[in-house]
Parts: C-alpha cells; sequence; structure tokens
C-alpha cells in the first residue's frame, strides 16, 4: 500500500514540533541564564568593591578574578550543556516525524533512530 506523503502537513507537523520544544527549553534557558547572571554581575560588584576599599589586597585579587572566571566559565559550560540538549530534543522530534511520515506511507515500522 503506498500514499502520497504531504509535504505541507509534514513540514507543519516539524514547525510546531520545534516551536513546542524551543518554547520550553528556550523558557529554561532564560531563567537559568538570568539566575546566573545576577550572581555574577553581584560577585563582580563585590570584588570590585572589596578592591576599592581595600578589603581585597593585590595579594588577594588574583584570588577572587579567578573564581570569577570560574564562575563565568561554569556558566558558559552549563549553558552549552542546555543548548546541546535542546539540539538533541529538537533532532529526535524531527525524526520522530519524519519516520512517522514514512512508516504511514509505507506501512514499514522503522527502527528508532538515536541521536549521535
Amino acid at each position: 500500500m503506498f500514499m502520497i506523503i504531504d509535504t505541507q502537513i509534514l513540514v507543519e507537523d516539524i514547525k510546531s514540533s520545534i516551536s513546542g520544544i524551543l518554547g520550553k527549553d528556550i523558557t529554561t534557558v532564560s531563567g537559568f541564564s538570568s539566575r546566573q547572571l545576577v550572581g555574577i554581575a553581584d560577585q563582580t560588584a563585590l570584588i570590585a568593591s572589596g578592591i576599592s576599599s581595600g578589603e581585597i589586597t593585590v595579594a588577594t585579587r588574583d584570588f577572587f578574578l579567578n573564581q570569577l572566571e570560574e564562575l563565568a566559565h561554569n556558566f558558559v559550560n552549563t549553558l552549552v550543556g542546555l543548548i546541546v540538549a535542546a539540539i538533541e530534543k529538537l533532532w529526535n522530534a524531527i525524526v520522530s516525524i519524519l519516520w512517522k511520515a514514512i512508516s504511514k506511507a509505507t506501512g514499514i515500522v522503522l527502527p528508532v533512530a538515536k541521536f549521535q
């Protein structure tokens, strides 16, 4: 049994799936990044204040600056992880929709594809 795939519907299904995933993941990334950026900004202000007041000395300044660099580095690494997870969700959703369309059109059940 052969069925024709309506590519317009297929495109709309993919768009809808992508929008749903991105909407949820953007909210997650945005909430996380906002909280983290406020913390990093507050820490930056505290370090600047400490340096200006002399509470952070030349001898201890590098320690605090290195800690701030580490905060920024960890922030970026976490964002990368969240973005990679979102990309994997997108890929899985798109391939799932494509496989379902092919299975429906051909009557053949395709194996589940895995993100590489």
